[in-house]
């Protein structure tokens, strides 16, 4: 499987010259000592910009944007099986002049998937977690959840799994209101569309059982996929369990696309410090998944 790059020449012998590494980077490829050069595939968009290291701005936030349109781009091509991104400002590109609430919805927008078949897997050594919500404030994805939602998004981890090879696989999925609603004593969200959803998907044979109490869900690790309801519910277990480990994956859409589930790093940009740890798992979970 041959390894590209997407990003901008200029920008990265400017980030090899300010973290010391032993690293040349030309217009076609990218020359490490001791190994095969990798091709680059070079987007020019910030070589007539000036920016700074962790600076949000419009000319940062573009240039995220246009790197991962070219990984899409060439993913609906056929040229790559898979993309991995690295992490993404959305203040920057949305202060672009474009809307961005993450990778997933872009996907969905790049291959004409509806936006509300489209979600996130964050996989770690300990838990595969599906957001049926991603970046919205709390309050707008209590007033987007329905039935409807939460039977895309199981519809999609259960195809995700079967991808994977995880044919007989079981989802265990969030309760919303602490202790799954209390039989409606804290909130009514459970009896009125969360568990019409889990039956509707019973009947069409997926194996999702719920809503259960988050915190006994996660705590028990008994399923081979969980459906959390809102992003924290999803990342806070996730990150606990598996800090620097995880992977961010989109699923539903034609395009095998992910990242790592873990911010920017703003304050420590060009300094060489940050780890690779997560990038690598991000890399090896997409070949794996791209191999089923």
């Amino acid at each position: 499987m041959e390894l590209y790059v997407i990003g901008e020449a200029s920008v990265l012998r400017r980030h090899v010259n300010a973290c010391g590494f032993d690293i040349q980077v030309n217009e076609q490829e990218i020359v490490v000592p001791g190994m095969l050069p990798v091709p680059l595939v070079n987007v020019p968009v910030l070589n007539t910009h000036h920016w700074q290291f962790g600076e949000i701005s419009a000319a940062t936030g573009m240039a995220c944007y246009e790197y991962a349109c070219t990984g899409i781009k060439l993913a609906l091509e056929g040229r790559v099986s898979a993309v991995v991104a690295a992490p993404h400002t959305e203040a920057s590109v949305n202060k672009a002049g474009l809307v961005f609430r993450g990778y997933p919805g872009l996907v969905a927008e790049k291959t004409g998937t509806p936006r509300e078949r489209t979600f996130l897997m964050l996989m770690s050594p300990v838990y595969r977690v599906v957001n049926t919500t991603l970046h919205l404030s709390l309050r707008e994805a209590i007033n987007v959840l329905n039935k409807e939602l939460i039977l895309n998004a199981l519809d999609a981890t259960d195809e995700a799994l079967k991808i994977l090879g995880l044919n007989n696989s079981r989802i265990g999925v969030c309760g919303l209101n602490p202790h799954a609603g209390e039989g409606g004593l804290m909130g009514m969200e459970e009896i009125e569309f969360i568990t019409e959803a889990v039956e509707g998907a019973q009947r069409i044979g997926i194996n999702a059982e719920g809503p259960f109490p988050s915190d006994a869900l996660f705590a028990d690790r008994m399923y081979d996929a969980y459906l959390a309801l809102y992003h924290d519910q999803g990342h806070i277990p996730v990150k606990v369990a598996s800090p620097r480990l995880a992977s961010a994956i989109t699923i539903g859409t034609p395009v095998l696309f992910g990242s790592v589930a873990h911010g920017s790093g703003l304050d420590i940009s060009g300094q060489g410090k940050a780890s690779e740890t997560a990038l690598i798992q991000a890399l090896k979970n997409l070949v794996m998944y791209s191999q089923k």
